[in-house]
């Protein structure tokens, strides 16, 4: 079923627009869960509370792109389950994709002046810049949280090469920050 009709069932309040999310995209948000949260049984969790919020979202929403929304949506509810997890002093999962990025992104404590929107729109910009390779390893990495070792696997690259595109990424984005006027 096309986007545009599964959005139609979420408006018209028919439970099958959640059946045929499922059937759509569910493999992508447990995916995405899983990625993040480590466990297969958090992930699926997660993922029920995404159809949830998905029912609860559209309307009034009405996303362009189901797809990109829903996996908008997972993304912030496994993060807010792994800050949970983290707080309660569970395990935390996989936060190295976010220790890699804290080199490079301002501090909200340290730098309460930079604007979550501005700080998007200027890695959005930067990452219009760069080659697609490298664009993709970053997009894989750092908002997918797939693992070097799958990312490799994904594009044929070898772990060496995926890892020293990151390190270029990172750096060119910590420069491009800079000339920007935002640094840590």
């Amino acid at each position: 079923m096309e986007d545009e009709a599964i959005i139609q069932l979420y408006i018209a309040r028919d439970e099958g627009a959640l059946r045929e999310t499922e059937a759509k995209y569910g493999p992508l948000c447990r995916q995405l869960a899983n990625n993040i949260l480590g466990s297969a049984q958090d992930a699926e969790e997660c993922v029920n509370d995404v159809y949830l919020a998905l029912w609860d979202a559209i309307p009034p929403a009405r996303p362009r792109s189901l797809k990109a929304f829903a996996a908008g949506v997972t993304r912030r509810q496994a993060l807010k389950r792994l800050r949970h997890d983290a707080a309660g002093k569970r395990s935390a999962g996989c936060l190295v994709p976010l220790s890699e990025l804290a080199e490079v992104l301002p501090d909200e404590s340290f730098r309460p002046d930079v604007k979550d929107e501005e700080l998007a729109q200027l890695i959005g910009r930067f990452l219009k810049e760069q080659s697609p390779e490298a664009r993709c390893v970053f997009v894989r990495r750092y908002w997918y949280f797939d693992s070097v070792r799958d990312i490799a696997g994904r594009y044929g690259f070898s772990e060496n090469k995926v890892k020293s595109l990151l390190f270029r990424s990172r750096n060119r984005l910590r420069d491009d920050l800079r000339k920007e006027g935002i640094s840590i």
